[in-house]
């Protein structure tokens, strides 16, 4: 049997983690697939470092298992959050919290007050489900998958990345900490935010790894909307995505510059660097388009299931779409976003 090595790049998104998870879940079913490294920011961190604590003892397999607990975890909790979906979207089937009398309620005291006003203790039940389900000596102690953890320092606004032996609770935290919501993560005497600001998620490590040339991003944030927003919600939604995607984006366009720099003045393979990164993109822009920015603060189990399966459906068609790409060629152009807007020549679709 045929086995290629892959390294992940996975970005957060709240309970949207939860199409990564599907996307995981194939992957790791795949024999003929081994991970290497993982760079996760978010809830991709926390995706990163179930799967390599479960991979530890329980191989594969107890990847899987340790995910699939995890994402109970939350889901259970999520029962007891005053932020419910309203009664007419239960009816009308509808997963957004836009209409949710918890969920405006706390979004209209996080624009008045700072967390360290309301949540002065930093309490998030988030932590006591990484601690009751993760062991981080088992995370940094996993031989097979390389973790790294990405968050963004406070002051100056740079990422910082926590690799093997730095991977910790406190960093998954500072990774997932949206600065309306939660006090900043002190870490080592300096405070960090959710790592989407900054590397959502960072590639750097992956480019560096020995382990693969192929980087395989699991994307949940959509890059292009159908609508131009109209309304309040629309528009601060639309540039929260936006920002979030940025620095993908542009560490994107740095692997284009490069791999156009290596074709104009190198002849040497040795030489290629970064320019021999294999990129790969598992998406679907069309179905997130129904996912209200909303309904990542949504971590309902019926919810979480409906994204678990549209994730292992991405995996599914990409794989059978592009298992002999692997280790080849890269299925996916970063060029796209350098050498003209994303939407020519795509229909409004994003190609890949």
């Amino acid at each position: 049997m045929s086995v290629k090595w892959i390294n992940l790049a996975l970005q957060g998104g709240g309970s949207h983690g939860a199409l990564t998870w599907g996307v995981l879940d194939r992957i790791l079913e795949d024999e003929r697939l081994m991970i290497g490294d993982i760079s996760g920011t978010s809830a991709g961190a926390m995706n990163a470092a179930v799967l390599a604590a479960g991979m530890h003892i329980g191989g594969r397999e107890g990847a899987r298992a340790a995910l699939r607990r995890f994402w109970g975890a939350v889901s259970d909790a999520a029962r007891f959050s005053p932020v419910q979906r309203s009664f007419a979207d239960r009816l009308l089937g509808r997963w957004s919290l836009d209409h949710s009398p918890g969920y405006l309620w706390l979004e209209g005291l996080q624009r008045v007050f700072s967390p360290y006003e309301l949540n002065p203790f930093g309490l998030n039940p988030l932590r006591r489900i990484l601690d009751a389900h993760v062991n981080f000596d088992h995370v940094n102690g996993c031989r097979q998958v390389a973790v790294h953890v990405t968050a963004t320092h406070v002051r100056s606004g740079k990422a910082r990345v926590f690799s093997r032996g730095e991977v910790t609770a406190e960093a998954v935290m500072a990774s997932a900490c949206l600065p309306q919501s939660t006090p900043a993560v002190v870490i080592e005497g300096e405070a960090y935010w959710d790592g989407g600001f900054s590397g959502n998620p960072a590639l750097t490590p992956l480019i560096e790894s020995p382990r693969s040339d192929d980087i395989v991003i699991v994307q949940i944030n959509p890059i292009i909307r159908d609508a131009v927003p109209r309304s309040a919600r629309e528009i601060i939604n639309r540039v929260n995505e936006i920002s979030f995607n940025a620095s993908l984006l542009k560490e994107l366009q740095a692997i284009a510059l490069l791999r156009r720099h290596w074709r104009e003045e190198h002849d040497d393979p040795a030489e290629r660097g970064a320019a021999a990164a294999l990129i790969h993109l598992i998406h679907v822009d069309a179905e997130v388009q129904d996912l209200a920015a909303s309904s990542k603060m949504n971590a309902e189990a019926a919810y979480l299931d409906l994204l678990f399966k549209r994730g292992r459906h991405w995996a599914e068609a990409w794989l059978e779409a592009h298992w002999d790409d692997l280790g080849q060629r890269s299925t996916f152009d970063p060029g796209q976003f350098f050498d003209e807007p994303a939407w020519m020549g795509t229909g409004g679709r994003l190609a890949g």
